[in-house]
């Protein structure tokens, strides 16, 4: 396993693409609201990556071998589905809940996020348990990160937050590695047991990005060949930040001004 420890030079720059990749969040956050397409969101937003900031909208025509090219600018994953869904005429509905997953590329640099929203700001009382209790978990894991700890630290603090409020973790997709790579190493998993797996190291950049389910968390994948839903049909959550390990600590490349705070643990 090759793992790319990033230069000064390079952090600079992904701190530069992390921060746009969340200002496309905030930028579109006015525009999630009932009535409006997925197909509408994308649209807006590959506007905004391409005319305003001047980036590259990572995801579209991403290949990876076997899968064809994915067709959209933007991940739009409503209800019950988990990640990678593909924006469409879909109508947003008051009471969905919708992930939308942005990957920007500037200067060769890649940026990856991604949010939950409540469209109409009002949902049922498991959908944004679940959205509160998932951004929980995405800033756990990102508390166990400092030189000298593992990564199972990371997978097994969120994998403990979610089973202990009755929800389960997508164990098919995990964070990445990423740099000027869309996917690097390591592979960060959601679960796991503290004090195992690779030993976090300054320079280190990667994404953690817990997929939580309200049901089961067993997974299949739609004809489109992208798109990730729960097999019981129960609601989904994801949040996402690209993080980096410094020499004391973690520092979040992801955040911009509209990105919601860090939970209140005390409460």
């Amino acid at each position: 396993m090759s793992i790319t420890l990033k230069t000064p030079t390079d952090i600079e720059k992904m701190r530069v693409a992390g921060r746009l990749a969340g200002e496309v969040l905030d930028f579109i956050t006015e525009h999630v609201r009932p009535g409006v397409t997925t197909n509408e969101l994308d649209r807006l937003c590959h506007r905004y990556m391409v005319d305003v900031q001047g980036t590259i909208p990572a995801p579209l025509n991403y290949a990876p071998p076997g899968y064809k090219p994915y067709p959209k600018s933007i991940c739009t994953s409503v209800n019950h589905q988990v990640c990678h869904g593909i924006p469409s005429e879909k109508t947003l509905k008051k009471g969905d809940i919708v992930n939308l997953d942005i990957t920007v590329i500037k200067d060769g640099y890649h940026g990856d996020t991604s949010r939950m929203f409540v469209v109409g700001g009002e949902a049922s009382i498991l959908a944004k348990r679940l959205c509160t209790v998932t951004h929980e978990c995405l800033w756990l894991g990102i508390g166990q990160v400092r030189p000298g700890a593992r990564l199972g630290d990371i997978g097994h603090a969120i994998q403990q937050h979610a089973h202990k409020h009755g929800f389960t973790v997508v164990r098919e997709f995990c964070g990445h590695g990423i740099g000027r790579k869309f996917h690097e190493e390591p592979q960060v998993l959601h679960y796991g047991r503290s004090g195992t797996g690779i030993e976090l190291e300054p320079g280190m950049t990667f994404t953690i990005e817990p997929m939580i389910n309200a049901g089961k968390a067993t997974i299949s994948e739609l004809p489109d060949g992208w798109t990730i839903i729960t097999k019981d049909r129960s609601l989904s959550a994801q949040w996402e930040h690209t993080i980096l390990v410094t020499d004391s600590g973690f520092e979040v490349l992801t955040l911009s001004a509209g990105s919601p705070p860090p939970p209140d643990f005390t409460s």
